[in-house]
């Protein structure tokens, strides 16, 4: 039964089944075949899976992100950025990375932080000569750092699964995105020497104070619902409704950028988003409910540990199997197939829940500008108007670089659990 559920989701993914569908319906069909569960019953679990009080927070922060974009917020965070960093060599790459950085404390999404950032600094970079193709993976490896810094959609998704305190991940997650960001910046700078890109205009310190304060309403809203988070005031659900309510009024009454008519589209195009993230994480469940009850995690744990006992190689190969899996599948389905699998491998063999959520996420981040579903690539390339395939030899620094990141961190726990600790 294991072998035809898998042969059905091959086939209809190669036929172009969306995601969710052949997920859910590979399952239905071996349950059937099965006739040991009703599929009155495989239905209540999919809705029970969505049925969870912490993924309210999904399409709130969905939201959030859609009000930061219309809302003028990104634009001023940009500004801000470039006046800080904009004159050096390969400014503009720099201040992509660095956008990406403060929009993904908002929104939590990859796809929105580059979709966002790129279509401002997308065509800037390409009106300043930089390549195309060099501006375009710059913007779809800084999108990535949407779900590496908290909030993080896919984290909360995490949490939810694996059982594990949404806000110990979301703690975890600083440092090892900071990590990401500086090393990105460090490869963007060397790539713009030897390339010659130059910086843009110096900026005085009278231009940083005023962009400083066009941007303070920004800046505010990640230190308002992490600060809340951390300090106990609110749950990360709470939190994703207090950032909708603050770029609501900060979008319509501050900057006066969204109208009253523009609500109806910001809250239809967070709707589908929401949706299709769901129907996802239903479909998933039911086949990861196969999964279970076939008894796959318990063997695939024997079968691990049966090969090695050691947590370095352990790691080394789920890191591996990750990096593969993201490359081709959804990163809401990944997360709910693949953690209740990988959990009790990784509890077996000692490794924090917190450190190994981190690895995971960061891992199927990867996926986003990897060939051949890449979200992000194809956001970007869009934005730039190039082909997809115009980017394979671009994005390969990024890849490496972010690969390396992962190894970092996979076998340096303390920087993922460091804040952790001191928070308890």
């Amino acid at each position: 039964m294991t072998a035809l559920l898998f042969i059905m989701l091959l086939v209809l993914f190669l036929i172009n089944v969306p995601i969710a569908v052949a997920l859910g319906l590979s399952a239905a069909v071996v349950f059937f075949v099965d006739g040991q569960v009703s599929l009155i019953v495989l239905m209540q679990r999919m809705f029970n899976s969505v049925a969870s009080f912490p993924l309210l927070a999904i399409p709130f922060f969905i939201l959030a992100g859609k009000l930061m974009e219309n809302g003028g917020i990104s634009k001023r965070l940009i500004h801000l950025a470039n006046v800080m960093f904009g004159r050096v060599n390969g400014g503009l790459a720099i201040v992509s990375i660095i956008a990406c950085a403060f929009f993904a404390a908002i929104s939590g999404s990859a796809a929105a932080t580059t979709a966002a950032v790129g279509s401002l600094l997308i065509p800037a970079m390409v009106k300043k000569g930089y390549d195309k193709s060099f501006s375009t993976a710059v913007q779809a490896a800084g999108g990535t750092i949407g779900v590496m810094i908290p909030p993080s959609v896919p984290l909360v998704l995490y949490g939810v699964t694996a059982g594990v305190s949404i806000s110990s991940l979301f703690i975890a997650g600083i440092l090892p995105g900071l990590l990401v960001v500086g090393s990105l910046l460090i490869l963007v700078y060397a790539i713009s020497l030897i390339k010659g890109y130059g910086g843009g205009e110096a900026f005085s310190f009278k231009d940083f104070l005023k962009a400083l304060y066009d941007a303070i309403l920004a800046l505010l809203m990640p230190v308002i619902i992490l600060g809340g988070i951390y300090g106990g005031f609110f749950t990360p659900t709470e939190a994703a409704v207090i950032a909708v309510m603050y770029g609501l009024i900060v979008g319509i009454f501050v900057y006066k950028e969204i109208k009253f008519t523009d609500l109806v589209e910001i809250f239809s195009s967070s709707v589908v988003i929401s949706a299709v993230i769901m129907f996802i994480i239903g479909g998933a469940s039911a086949f990861g409910y196969y999964l279970t009850r076939a008894r796959i995690p318990k063997e695939l744990t024997e079968l691990m540990l049966g090969v090695t006992d050691n947590w370095i190689i352990a790691l080394l190969i789920i890191n591996a199997l990750l990096l593969v899996v993201g490359v081709f599948l959804e990163t809401s389905a990944a997360i709910i197939i693949l953690t209740p699998i990988l959990v009790p491998i990784v509890s077996a063999l000692g490794i924090d829940l917190v450190h190994f959520g981190i690895i995971m996420i960061f891992n199927l981040a990867i996926g986003f500008i990897t060939p051949p579903v890449g979200i992000n690539l194809f956001v970007a390339a869009n934005i730039a108007g190039t082909k997809f395939e115009s980017l394979m030899k671009a994005i390969v620094p990024f890849l490496i670089i972010m690969i390396l990141d992962i190894i970092i961190i996979s076998f340096i726990p303390g920087i993922s659990l460091f804040l952790v600790g001191l928070q308890k």
